[in-house]
């Protein structure tokens, strides 16, 4: 009976976190680029009870032999999925979005005395005055847009019109007609599951990333010099999550009545358990 218990109480944790993540993905169903993470279960381990010792007694039996007893399950990996949104027209001239799978922006972050780059989806930029003749090019949190060089993208202060490449190339009209361009850094996510969640609308590389026996040129490819042309962009177009609600309400309420099944295991075993303490 105790086995039951911690097989359901095991189960109980995981399931809590799988609709933590789900929960996440609905809240997130308004924003900009957010790409929704999956659950994946696996077993926790399992016991092998062989009670037959003579194995000649086993000839054409058609159930497995032995007795196998769980331990309940587990979330074995929570996975980004980088499949493409709907695209919102919004006629902004600093609105962009990525019109091919697995492409990021990369970002400036300031990460306590350090900084560091980030990359996002959320192409929705502003221009941020940083001196009497220059502007920044910014996300809507404030972080640096960089350039193909990873430098922070300065525009002059008297860009009037702004026009964007198909391959990423912004350029910046002035008042005296003169043309200012610059290449944005766009880099290839190559295994998503390697990538985390780093708040803001950001993902960022795991500080672990030795200890998986990867590195970063394995998992990301910037889209610079020969590979420019792979850059898909376009203007005047935000990118929406790729959350479907009604996908996830499903999920939500799967996950719900597997919880509450467990529950029901905790309690019906707790009543067994009852009642063999009161047997006399």
């Amino acid at each position: 009976m105790n086995r039951t218990m911690l097989i359901a109480t095991n189960t109980l944790t995981q399931l809590q976190k799988q609709m933590d993540t789900i929960s996440n993905n609905m809240a997130n169903v308004d924003t900009t680029g957010y790409k929704k993470n999956n659950a994946t279960f696996t077993d926790l381990l399992v016991q092998q009870v062989n009670n037959q010792k003579d194995l000649v007694q086993e000839v054409n039996r058609q159930t497995p032999n032995g007795i196998r007893q769980g331990n309940g399950a587990m979330v074995a990996q929570t996975q980004t999925v980088m499949a493409q949104g709907t695209l919102k027209t919004t006629n902004r001239p600093l609105d962009t979005a990525f019109t091919s799978e697995g492409q990021l922006y990369r970002v400036l972050v300031q990460n306590g005395q350090n900084t560091e780059v980030q990359y996002t989806r959320d192409g929705a930029f502003y221009l941020s005055p940083v001196s009497d003749t220059e502007n920044m090019l910014v996300t809507k949190q404030g972080y640096a847009v960089l350039d193909e060089n990873n430098n922070p993208i300065m525009l002059d202060k008297n860009a009037s019109q702004f026009s964007l490449s198909k391959t990423g190339t912004l350029s910046a009209t002035l008042n005296n007609g003169q043309t200012q361009n610059v290449n944005l850094g766009v880099t290839a996510v190559n295994y998503p599951q390697f990538l985390e969640k780093k708040g803001d609308n950001l993902y960022g590389l795991p500080a672990n990333l030795d200890d998986l026996n990867m590195t970063r040129d394995q998992v990301l490819t910037d889209l610079d010099g020969a590979l420019r042309g792979e850059v898909s962009v376009q203007q005047n177009v935000l990118e929406q999550s790729n959350v479907d609600m009604s996908k996830e309400m499903v999920n939500l309420m799967s996950t719900q009545r597997s919880y509450q099944f467990q529950s029901r295991a905790i309690t019906i075993a707790d009543q067994m358990m009852g009642l063999v303490n009161e047997i006399r």
